[in-house]
């Protein structure tokens, strides 16, 4: 843009200040001729304080600026004769001082007049009257006495104020009398009593008036009320007899319907005006106390603007209209019945405008019109004015004529300016309008501040200004980017006062608009911008958090907004500011709050807003923990062995309570250990416990909830239940022996609470089974086992144990199955064979022994075998023995595992619960031959050109008597082919082998197995190439391996291969690192081989080798490591000029010879002679100035070359210059030109050249020769 830009917001804000625009009358600049205009003036009706000066508002506009003058009471108020009356300057506003004076004499009815040569404008008649407060006249009140039940009022009768008093009720201790239903105030003051009760009886009923304007409160003599019963009035008639003028005997006592006090009767009348506020009341009376409602006859209440008052006594109506007139039903209605009443609304308005006269500017020769359209009840009277004069009593004007509410002006003069009034009055007031008619002869101008920009958010009515002024009145045309014209059409709309809407603005719409306002005067434009901005959006909001308490909790706020406009986030907390607390953490896009408290929750709203528009989001936090305990345990139905137990639930923390946990404590047997007793729900809060005998109960509560349980509640009082006779056996009878003469009955002991009382033993029963004998018994006490001994060895017995006290026995206890001790068994089993299957498997069979002789529980049997030795050594080589063990009454078992070809030996012994029996005899058996194991080495010796040597070792295992060996081999190519199978049969007694007729450098892999007669055994496997030895050998693969460096980052490395394999790379790594080596491919052909290794770093040391590698990648031939060092970067062979100390010397004599040769020509120069500086230094290269390099401050190689490139690292600007340092002190041209300037330690350095046309070039180049200054800047 040209101009700046003023920038204006398009918001909602704006949408009020364009519609107030549209619905206003013409401005007219203040600096164009036109009539007064009242701009501000004081209320119709002004009540003044006394205390206080009066202030009567009148200012207007105009130009040239009016006078003013007032009348008052209808006559001229001579402002300047009255020393208590002040004008203010250039204004109509009057101030009176009435200190001292009285205020009655400035009241009147006041109207201010405006003037200046254009025309009069009138105020409306301002009325002042002074407030008043006048006091309460003197009474004696006597006391009133009624009897219960009846009706009352109070009459309150406050003094006639200004304004009316605020009246309400209070007793001797300023405190307002209670008011209800029954007891209440009316619009008038009164106080209603429905029906009175004996405590309605007080010496102190007190009205007071409250004055506004003074702030003065009166008050009435105070209202004594006695209220007497029956018998009360029945005791006392010698007192009534005193008051029989304020005992109202006649109004009903008793219970009765309702009956209307106020208004009286069944109908009344009432009027309201339009606009005001109606207010109706109905207050009934009778016994119970009657209820009021409301109905509209004619139509519904208006519910928007009405309410209920006084407990439904009163209805108010606000901003009454015409339908609000009608019949109005109050209804009362007891227990008894109801009543009912009907006030007539009649509805009345003061004068209001339908269209109020507005200002006229006319062009001459043109027409306007004036309307004054008004309305009321009665219809108002309109009575027009010219300059404050009735317009009958105005001079004649041809071109104006009078049509009751309108005045039409035609065909209008220049200076025919004039300010119209209207006047429309009824009984119930008046209106009072200026209305001036300006005629001016004026061309457009735009009142709208040039290139404001407008900003809106997407999807938001624009309104772009256009306000303008002119007489004739402009008219508007808009174009958008100065092309498109825009018509009063969709999405646009062209109001009247210009301005230009658009309903939906999108983004398409943002561009530069221009207005243009027309006349038959002259033609003005203004430019505006609008720009359509994204609205702001949250696209992650808030969640709603449940957060236990001491817990962190994280709101989530990430917005969308333009990207021109700025966001602030702001965090609320219940609509409120956060707490000034550090644990609340204002992130980016994030609300943390840390340390929970119950006083967090909330609801917490992020509100993003930018200048334009803003977005929320809100969500709540709940912070929960662990339940408050219960409180107030209660036990109630106390019973021998129940008793019930209440409580009440704690605070929940707002996580429901799931389930309630009773506990108990017996104080009697385990003082200070708390058990489990049982579960209820959480929304219970009793529980029904039962109980054991012979118990010192305290009981406990615990709440629990999702977050966990809460503190235990205080315990119960103390709950104890008598003792009993035991209700349970001890449990866990066994009957086991321990010796082969004893049983051991053991069981578990009972526990103190159920024992059931003092005395616990244990009756221990025992007898043997399936023999008739009587039961053994003995009773312990504080004992777990008994051993009963002298029995017979594994013999089945009957156990029981009854549990006994000092009140009785427990239950008759079920007897249980035992049996006494085991010993080991007496002999081993017989009949042992031996069936081999294979040569690694065998299967034995025995006979079982006799129960009796197994003298216990029979676990099974144990066979133990072991390998004696091979079959084909003489001696006996004895291997670990192994057991296995086939549990239960077996005759056979498996024998895995076996070497073939061997010697074993095994036994047998019968085991039970006490251990192993003796061992059967030993029993030998052999297993056949099976096939070999693998031999034990295949090496691969003496690989020459076409042979090499095989050497071999037997089996370790050879599970027989070895037949011989088989070898396999085949030759596998380059691409890991295998090739055809030759093989060789080689006696056992053989253990090498010599293969000639071999291909020449070729890879053989060897197959080799053993052999017995039940076949061959595993096969063993080795490769070999011919002409070489394994893996990593140096041999005749590689030869003439050599390296050399190429430049700074490269080298080169050359070898020569003779062997099938193509897979070779060359390898290399950083001498002394740690890190992989870096391999890259080479072509494996055979015969010399160069290649180039790139991209090395300059100055360091490398290891290189060349490597071939089979398809797994595995290493097969490798040359011996080279060591490579690269050199330093190339670097200058010139010494850096810039620290030595001849050439620092040199420098300085020619700075100083410079100097003396400038001098020299300023004083030629100033004697008229001139001084070739050029030429010479053409002629007179100095060799001896080289420009330095920029990297490291030496002087390159000069080069003239024609077209004058610059030496590497020079440094020249991009344009072919030498820049000058930024300084004040400098030397004009001399001679032919030339340029000077101070270097930094104040010496000069002079430079002079020709004044020839120089080439210029891109980059770096230069089209000057090397000189001084060069070389001093790349120096400095």
């Amino acid at each position: 843009m040209d101009r700046k830009r003023k920038w204006v917001l398009s918001s909602g804000a704006l949408l009020v200040i364009f519609l107030g625009r549209m619905t206003t009358g013409l401005e007219v600049p203040l600096d164009l001729p036109q009539p007064p205009t009242i701009t501000h003036q004081s209320s119709k009706d002004f009540i003044i304080d006394p205390r206080e000066n009066i202030l009567i508002y009148c200012e207007a506009k105009g130009k040239p600026h009016p006078s003013f003058s007032w009348t008052r009471n209808g006559t001229h108020f001579d402002v300047e004769k009255d020393s208590k009356v002040l004008m203010k300057p250039s204004s109509g506003t009057l101030v009176i001082d009435i200190s001292g004076e009285k205020a009655e004499a400035y009241e009147g009815i006041y109207q201010c007049t405006a003037r200046n040569e254009h025309g009069t404008a009138v105020s409306n008649n301002i009325v002042i009257r002074q407030s008043r407060s006048p006091l309460w006249s003197k009474e004696r009140k006597e006391a009133i006495m009624v009897q219960v039940g009846v009706s009352l009022v109070l009459q309150c009768g406050p003094p006639a104020g200004l304004p009316p008093p605020i009246i309400f009720w209070m007793d001797n201790n300023f405190q307002r009398l209670p008011q209800n239903t029954r007891v209440s105030q009316a619009l008038n003051g009164d106080l209603y009593f429905s029906n009175v009760l004996l405590d309605d009886t007080r010496n102190d009923y007190i009205c007071y008036a409250r004055f506004p304007h003074t702030q003065t409160i009166q008050q009435k003599q105070p209202i004594t009320v006695k209220v007497l019963d029956m018998d009360a009035i029945n005791e006392t008639v010698a007192d009534l007899y005193n008051y029989t003028n304020n005992l109202f005997l006649d109004s009903p006592s008793g219970e009765r319907r309702p009956s209307f006090m106020a208004p009286p009767g069944r109908s009344s009348t009432q009027m309201a005006l339009r606009g005001g506020v109606l207010e109706l009341e109905c207050i009934a009376e009778g016994l119970p106390t009657p209820e009021v409602s409301w109905y509209k006859e004619s139509g519904e209440l208006p519910s928007s603007r009405m309410s209920f008052h006084n407990f439904q006594k009163t209805l108010k109506i606000a901003d009454v209209m015409e339908a609000d007139a009608g019949d109005y039903r109050c209804t009362a209605k007891n227990s008894l019945g109801s009543a009912h009443h009907i006030i007539k609304v009649n509805v009345k308005a003061a004068p209001f405008w339908i269209s109020a006269p507005r200002n006229l500017i006319l062009a001459p020769k043109e027409t306007g019109i004036l309307t004054c359209r008004v309305s009321g009840d009665p219809k108002p009277q309109i009575a027009w004015s010219v300059n404050g004069v009735p317009i009958e009593d105005s001079p004649k004007d041809m071109s104006r004529k009078v049509e009751e509410d309108t005045v039409i002006l035609s065909d209008v003069q220049t200076g025919s300016s004039a300010v119209y009034q209207c006047n429309a009055s009824n009984e119930f007031g008046y209106l009072l309008a200026n209305a001036f008619v300006n005629v001016l002869a004026e061309a457009p101008r735009v009142l709208t501040p040039p290139n404001n920009v407008y900003q809106v958010i997407t999807n938001n009515p624009a309104f772009l200004d256009c306000a303008s002024f002119g007489s004739p009145i402009p008219t508007i045309t808009w174009f958008k980017d100065s092309q498109t014209s825009i018509l009063n059409r969709d999405p646009y709309v062209i109001h009247n006062n210009g301005t230009l809407e658009i309903n939906v603005a999108q983004s398409l719409n943002s561009g530069k608009y221009t207005c243009i306002a027309s006349n038959n005067l002259g033609t003005r434009e203004n430019h505006v911008y609008l720009e359509v901005k994204e609205p702001t959006r949250i696209l992650a909001q808030p969640e709603y958090m449940v957060v236990q308490r001491n817990r962190k909790a994280v709101f989530e706020c990430k917005v969308k907004h333009d990207p021109t406009l700025i966001p602030t986030m702001n965090w609320l907390k219940d609509n409120g500011e956060l707490p000034d607390d550090e644990r609340f953490l204002v992130d980016t896009d994030s609300l943390t709050i840390n340390d929970v408290t119950e006083e967090d929750e909330g609801t917490y709203t992020c509100v993003m807003n930018t200048t334009l528009d803003q977005d929320s989001a809100s969500a709540m936090l709940t912070v929960v923990e662990e339940p408050d305990p219960p409180t107030d345990l209660e036990l109630t139905d106390q019973r021998e062995r129940s008793v019930q137990l209440t409580w009440i639930p704690g605070d929940e923390h707002n996580s429901p309570t799931q389930k309630f946990l009773v506990q108990y404590e017996d104080l009697l047997h385990q003082a200070g250990v708390w058990h489990n007793l049982t579960e209820e729900e959480g929304t219970k809060t009793t529980a029904h416990l039962d109980l054991s005998p012979y118990a010192y109960y305290s009981f406990r509560v615990l709440a629990v909830n999702h977050v966990g349980y809460s503190r235990p509640s205080q315990p119960s009082r103390q709950y104890r239940t008598n003792p009993a006779a035991p209700d349970v056996n001890p449990t866990d009878v066994h009957g086991v022996g321990t010796e082969h003469n004893n049983l051991v009955i053991s069981w578990k002991e009972l526990t103190g609470l159920q024992s059931n009382g003092p005395g616990l033993q244990y009756q221990v029963n025992w007898r043997q089974k399936d023999v008739e004998e009587d039961w053994s018994s003995e009773t312990v006490a504080n004992a777990s086992k008994y051993v009963v001994s002298g029995t017979p060895t594994f013999v089945a017995y009957e156990v029981k144990v009854q549990a006994v006290n000092d009140y009785g026995n427990g239950p008759a206890p079920e007897a249980v199955e035992g049996y006494s001790g085991e010993d080991v068994p007496m002999s081993a089993p017989e009949s042992v064979q031996v069936l081999v299957q294979n040569g690694t498997l065998a299967e034995v069979h025995w006979e079982p022994v006799l129960t009796s002789v197994v003298r216990g529980r029979l676990q099974g049997y144990k066979v133990s075998y072991w390998r004696e030795r091979s079959l084909h050594q003489a001696e006996a080589q004895q291997e670990e023995q192994q057991v296995l063990a086939f549990s239960g009454n077996r005759t056979d078992g498996r024998l895995p595992g076996l070497k073939p070809y061997s010697l074993y030996t095994l036994n047998i012994r019968v085991v039970n619960g006490k251990g192993e029996g003796p061992p059967s005899p030993n029993h030998n058996f052999e297993t056949p031959e099976g096939v070999p194991g693998p031999p034990s080495f295949l090496h691969i010796k003496n690989t020459n050109m076409d042979s090499l040597t095989l050497e071999w070792g037997p089996p370790q295992d050879n599970n027989g008597r070895l037949t011989g060996y088989t070898l396999k081999y085949q030759p596998v190519n380059s691409s890991n082919e295998l090739g055809p199978v030759e093989e060789m049969m080689f006696p056992a007694n053989e253990t090498t082998v010599i293969l000639s007729d071999l291909k020449y450098s070729t890879r053989y892999k060897f197959y080799f197995n053993a052999k017995t007669i039940k076949g061959s055994g595993p096969t063993i496997t080795e490769e070999a190439v011919t002409i070489m030895d394994e893996v990593h050998s140096i041999g005749p693969a590689f030869t003439n391996v050599n390296s050399s460096v190429v430049g700074e980052e490269g080298a080169v490395i050359s070898w020569e291969y003779f062997g099938p394999d193509k897979n070779v790379y060359v390898e290399y790594i950083v001498e002394n690192s740690k890190e992989d080596w870096t391999k890259e491919f080479v072509n494996g052909s055979s015969g010399s081989q160069t290649y180039l290794i790139k991209g090395l770093k300059p100055g360091t040391s490398y290891r290189v080798r060349v490597v071939v590698k089979d398809h797994s990648e595995a290493t097969i031939h490798s040359t011996e490591e080279l060591v490579i060092t690269l050199p330093e970067a190339m670097k200058s062979n010139q010494v850096d000029l810039a620290t030595q100390g001849w050439f620092i010397g040199l420098m300085c004599a020619i700075a100083l010879l410079i100097l003396v040769l400038l001098i020299i020509c300023f004083i030629k120069r100033n004697k008229g002679g001139k001084y070739p500086v050029k030429e010479k230094e053409d002629a007179h290269h100095d060799p001896e100035v080289q420009p330095m390099k920029d990297d490291d401050g030496t002087f390159g190689e000069y080069s003239d070359t024609e077209d004058h490139k610059p030496l590497k690292g020079s440094r020249t600007p991009s344009n072919g210059t030498v820049k000058r340092d930024d300084s004040d002190d400098s030397l004009v041209d001399y001679g032919e030109g030339g340029d000077g300037q101070f270097n930094e330690d104040g010496s000069f350095i002079g430079q002079y050249s020709g004044k020839k046309e120089k080439d210029t070039h891109e980059g770096n180049e230069s089209s000057e020769a090397p000189s001084p200054v060069n070389a001093m800047n790349s120096f400095v």
